[in-house]
């Protein structure tokens, strides 16, 4: 029975790298090479130096989920599961299930139970919305103007969305500050955090979207002026679509919605860029650490097998 998880991780592995061989398969290597190329070393560097930021924001995503499920992990240990989820599950799309299911085959090899590890995914996915709220309605009000621009609504619509982002997030806190019981909705009961906790939620999933943000303004900003906070609205809006169509990676659906709303006949380049540096450089190196944590841990369940000591003796 203990080989269907074998299964499940190298099928895992083979659709992160069918995804990988899919997205590169749409372009040839002088698109790749000229959109790269396109973009100045420093906008380049800024762009990874960012994107790296971000994914270290996400490790904590799965730090502060542990500690709210009261099954704290050291740091190393929650990093590796968090990237490893993450960069697999940001291309392969039901990000709920896809970094979930990887999720799952690391917690629950570290001791965690099936409902602790579904509470982490929660948590996770909440800190996702509240960080997605956060830099929205803050993009929407200090640059009301651009985003009536951008997006076509009226300025007092605008506001009033600025507005409403950011009153779930700041509702939440008083939540956690106040209810101590468990929230129902029909069906489903939510544990709020400690406040402590919750700010840090807000704080780490708004700072990990401004990352990203600034990672897709460096790729843009080589061929275009935007600025950073009409970058942002994009970004969320782009978002926003990726998250409810589960297109795997938001492939197209981020470029579409960026090309729309930031109409420019060479923005593919830089489109093109961020891509690569957000989302398909993190999904090889995820791929290759999932691999060997697989292949480490296969070692360590023959190892310890019954009768592997006897074997070794004979």
């Amino acid at each position: 029975m203990r080989y269907w998880k074998y299964v499940i991780a190298a099928a895992a592995v083979c659709l992160a790298a069918f995804l990988l061989y899919r997205t590169l398969s749409r372009y040839s290597l002088d698109q790749l090479t000229a959109a790269v190329a396109s973009v100045p070393g420093p906008r380049l560097l800024g762009a990874f130096g960012f994107a790296a930021a971000s994914y270290l924001c996400l490790t904590f995503f799965d730090y502060l989920a542990l500690h709210y499920v009261k099954r704290p992990l050291p740091y190393p240990k929650a990093a590796l599961a968090s990237f490893t989820a993450l960069s697999l599950g940001h291309n392969i799309g039901l990000a709920a299930l896809s970094s979930g299911a990887v999720r799952y085959r690391f917690y629950t090899r570290w001791g965690l139970k099936t409902a602790e590890v579904a509470k982490v995914i929660v948590f996770c996915g909440v800190t996702v919305g509240l960080g997605l709220l956060v830099l929205g309605g803050g993009a929407l009000l200090l640059r009301s103007g651009l985003a009536v621009e951008i997006t076509g609504l009226s300025r007092p619509v605008v506001l009033a969305l600025g507005v409403g982002c950011l009153a779930l997030p700041a509702l939440y806190l008083i939540l956690s500050a106040f209810v101590r019981r468990p929230l129902r909705i029909r069906r489903w009961t939510l544990e709020m955090p400690p406040l402590k906790l919750a700010v840090a939620q807000v704080l780490v999933g708004s700072i990990n979207f401004a990352f990203v943000a600034a990672c897709l303004h460096q790729a843009l900003a080589a061929v275009a002026e935007v600025p950073y906070l009409g970058v942002a609205s994009v970004y969320v809006i782009a978002n926003a679509t990726a998250l409810v169509s589960h297109v795997p990676g938001g492939l197209g659906v981020i470029e579409s919605v960026v090309m729309y709303l930031l109409p420019q006949t060479d923005l593919i380049g830089p489109l093109l860029v961020f891509r690569f540096v957000y989302f398909l450089v993190p999904l090889i190196l995820g791929i290759a650490l999932f691999a060997v944590t697989e292949l480490v841990h296969r070692r360590s369940d023959t190892a310890y097998a019954p009768g592997a000591e006897v074997e070794a003796k004979a």
